[in-house]
């Protein structure tokens, strides 16, 4: 008899889904499971006012596929310069679920964003006063800190005296990637969430450098250790409401990722219910998978769980395409190194 597993129909509270072609190509792999995603605002230009993110919004419902339903979360991209009404009166219609920070120079496409903090004080007072979440890329980007120091570096020197200067303020650490970020999110009592990728769960930093340097591995923030890998597993398993899935999956066609000095991302959408399915029933935790997939992210952003279902069932190893052609070229899928049985019907 085989197995089967229902949850509520999942949610990606951090997705990436660039525009025109790519756009077109990779919106269909995330729809397919997902009802709903926080959709990240780095494009070129980068969506910082009301008008950009509804115009963002209408162009990803023009691409979604006749069938298919799926309802994008759009946010806005913190810049030095971001207005503070127009952050409001975006909150206030419902076009906007969150506010993104991006330290400047963090990663893809983040050089509009944030480098003197006391010039953002003002738009993080007011999101506070009206309850939008800011989701944070949280490393610091000093060129004397080590890569794989940077995100508990920000912790301590940007993170908590944000939090500790703007009371109330509900904050989504996203992508963490090590056991210090965990601690501190279990730390706090209220106003604290944090996202955790597919691919954090599975790759630690030997995957991308042991044996030669794998570029589909290179993500942003980069994987540490095998330890931090293993913290990311029981916090993500452990049921804790504060920890919800944030896919990051982040397209680049191979060309890009295969250059001197390849773009940064991990394309998961189109296998990460089934990566998700292996990675908690290896931890005896399955009963557990819906909250992270389904539930935790509904209640951070407050929004209802969604109504629809999915269901699994495990079986002969899953086939997926290794590979999603896109007008702008080929977008390599992530490969966990393991087979999948846990089929999505």
């Amino acid at each position: 008899m085989s197995e089967t597993l229902t949850l509520r129909r999942p949610d990606d509270w951090h997705l990436h889904l660039r525009d025109g072609a790519m756009l077109a190509a990779v919106l269909p792999e995330t729809a397919r499971h997902f009802a709903r995603a926080i959709i990240m605002p780095n494009l070129v230009p980068p969506v910082v006012r009301g008008v950009d993110a509804a115009a963002y919004r209408d162009r990803i419902m023009a691409a979604l596929p006749e069938g298919m339903a799926f309802e994008p979360l759009m946010t806005l991209y913190l810049t030095e310069d971001t207005d503070s009404d127009d952050v409001a009166a975006a909150h206030a219609r419902g076009l906007v679920k969150a506010v993104k920070l991006y330290p400047a120079g963090a990663t893809t496409n983040s050089a509009s964003g944030v480098a003197n903090f006391d010039k953002v004080r003002g738009v993080l007072e007011r999101m506070a006063d009206i309850g939008l979440p800011l989701c944070v890329h949280g490393e610091v980007t000093d060129a004397d800190i080590d890569i794989f120091d940077r995100e508990a570096v920000f912790i301590d020197r940007v993170l908590d005296p944000i939090r500790q200067n703007t009371p109330g303020l509900r904050v989504v650490m996203e992508h963490i990637t090590t056991s210090v970020a965990a601690d501190y999110v279990r730390s706090a009592s209220e106003n604290l969430g944090a996202t955790i990728t597919t691919h954090h769960l599975v790759i630690n930093r030997n995957h991308i450098l042991a044996g030669g340097i794998k570029p589909h591995y290179y993500c942003l923030p980069v994987a540490k250790r095998e330890t931090h890998r293993l913290a990311l597993v029981a916090a993500a398993t452990s049921g804790d409401s504060r920890f919800f899935l944030g896919t990051d999956s982040a397209p680049h066609t191979d060309a890009n990722k295969l250059l001197p000095c390849g773009c940064a991302g991990c394309f998961t959408a189109t296998n990460t219910v089934s990566i998700l399915a292996e990675v908690f029933e290896r931890a005896d935790a399955l009963d557990r998978l819906e909250a992270f997939t389904s539930l935790n992210g509904p209640a951070f952003y407050r929004l209802p769980v969604n109504a629809d279902s999915i269901t699994l069932t495990k079986g002969h190893p899953v086939s997926y395409p290794k590979k999603i052609a896109t007008g702008d070229g080929n977008v390599t899928v992530f490969d966990p190194g393991f087979d999948l049985h846990w089929h999505v019907a």
